[in-house]
């Protein structure tokens, strides 16, 4: 049985506590959070600490999963593995390139098992996605988005992680990972914009970015991402990938709300298209949901541990697509194109 500490119990936190309470791999020794929430029935009887360090020394975890704000990753994940334990982290790994390779490092040197939380991976339509990309070859166009129109507690959580994070890195990374998975192509040039549209944020923040990413083997892409009340909702998700043979493409229904999570990682339809063969739909209906999808990404963490499966492509993948945001994000800040 696996013991697990976990950090941050904010919306994925708790769904990842859930899942570790459910699997009976896992035993939770604890629950760390800043202040003290309001915790679902399931996980009420847990002792719950304010102070990291402290836990993580007094309970000696094999496993701790890191969801908190994305500021204290690198140092809480480096904390954990320095001290015996496996880690699974949020996404992004860390605020910066150099954090992040030092925490890939960490792993290597220490033997843990470090995983990303790109939950993307572990969705069965998605899967499909990536491996019908993958068949068209490429070079390829990838045309993506998740724009939010936040408000009230939405809002307010998005303003909380624009503390520290701009909206094209928070779910960027997500999308930049799929995208490096179809290519197998290394990311060689960012080009980058954003604006604040907002007051509520500060006001060296941006809530709308959009970034163009050009890959070694030719493959180009976009990425754009917004928060708040003021975003529009027509065409929020958007999931296109082209090649020279076709394109694949996420089709969502009229009723797909722009701040709901579960939409997020739903597909719903996937239409492929070939030249002259006409559209192909394939009917996604039974898709996980995103509490089933969190279930499913916490299994792969007890099977790498217990398997002693080999993360570096993973580890490679998230550096990558960190890499990639941030690169984006320092282009909107500059005005200037970067080179990785």
């Amino acid at each position: 049985m696996i013991r697990v500490l976990v950090a941050g119990l904010g919306n994925m936190g708790l769904s990842h506590a859930l899942a570790y309470h459910a699997n009976p791999e896992f035993r939770i020794v604890g629950l760390v959070n800043r202040s003290t929430p309001e915790l679902p029935p399931a996980l009420r009887d847990y002792p719950l600490s304010h102070d990291f360090a402290e836990a993580l020394e007094r309970l000696k975890p094999d496993l701790v999963c890191i969801a908190t704000y994305s500021d204290s990753h690198a140092d809480f994940a480096l904390a954990a593995m320095r001290a015996g334990a496996h880690v699974f982290v949020e996404k992004p790994l860390a605020t910066t390139v150099a954090d992040a390779q030092r925490v890939v490092d960490c792993a290597h040197q220490t033997g843990r098992k470090l995983v990303v939380g790109y939950i993307l991976r572990h969705h069965p339509s998605w899967q499909r996605l990536i491996a019908e990309a993958r068949a068209l070859g490429g070079p390829y166009v990838f045309r993506l988005n998740l724009n939010q129109q936040s408000s009230g507690p939405t809002w307010e959580v998005h303003k909380a992680l624009m503390r520290t994070t701009p909206p094209i890195v928070d779910c960027g990374v997500h999308y930049v990972d799929v995208m490096c998975q179809i290519t197998d192509a290394a990311p060689v040039e960012v080009r980058g914009m954003g604006l604040r549209l907002s007051d509520e944020i500060a006001p060296g923040m941006y809530n709308y970015g959009h970034f163009q990413v050009i890959f070694a083997d030719g493959s180009v892409g976009w990425y754009e991402a917004g928060w708040g009340p003021m975003m529009s909702d027509t065409a929020f998700f958007v999931k296109d990938v082209v090649s020279p043979n076709g394109a694949v493409s996420i089709r969502m229904p009229d009723s797909a709300r722009s701040d709901d999570i579960d939409t997020h990682t739903r597909t719903a339809t996937l239409r492929i298209h070939r030249p002259g063969l006409g559209d192909r739909d394939l009917n996604m209906a039974d898709e996980p949901g995103h509490q089933d999808l969190c279930d499913r990404e916490q299994a792969f963490v007890a099977r790498a541990i217990a398997g002693d499966i080999d993360l570096s492509r993973h580890m490679t993948d998230a550096v990558r697509s960190l890499a990639v945001c941030l690169a984006a994000d320092e282009s909107v800040r500059s005005g200037a194109p970067v080179k990785l």
